[in-house]
């Protein structure tokens, strides 16, 4: 079972950029990206907060456009609509991740910094 998520072409870049412009769901968009593509369950993001907080921001960025939750079993998984992303607005993702990649102040796994190989 999908979740609802928005069609890439109603995915709104004022949306995507609000979404982004909070350092927790701007960390988990740089986390996706480092796993270029692979789900990723729920649970490994638990270094971004409490379980309520998490899917509050995980909910954020699926009605946003900017991941997609499918759910499998007793689980969600979570990928980046990068083909849509940048379908929709052409290196807009890149260069999000690589500006976010230079600022200390956001969340980091674990307590350390995340590869990103955007």
């Amino acid at each position: 079972m999908t979740l609802p998520h928005p069609n890439t072409d109603q995915i709104s870049l004022p949306i995507v950029l609000g979404v982004l412009g909070d350092p927790t769901r701007l960390a988990i968009v740089r986390y996706l990206a480092s796993k270029q593509g692979v789900p990723l369950n729920c649970s490994q993001f638990l270094d971004f907060g409490s379980k309520t907080n998490l899917s509050y921001h995980l909910a954020k960025l699926r009605e946003a456009g900017v991941t997609r939750a499918e759910v499998v079993g007793t689980n969600r998984m979570i990928t980046l609509r990068r083909a849509d992303l940048d379908a929709r607005f052409p290196g807009l993702l890149d260069s999000v991740i690589a500006a976010a990649g230079d600022d200390p102040a956001l969340p980091a796994v674990g307590g350390h910094d995340i590869e990103v190989h955007a």
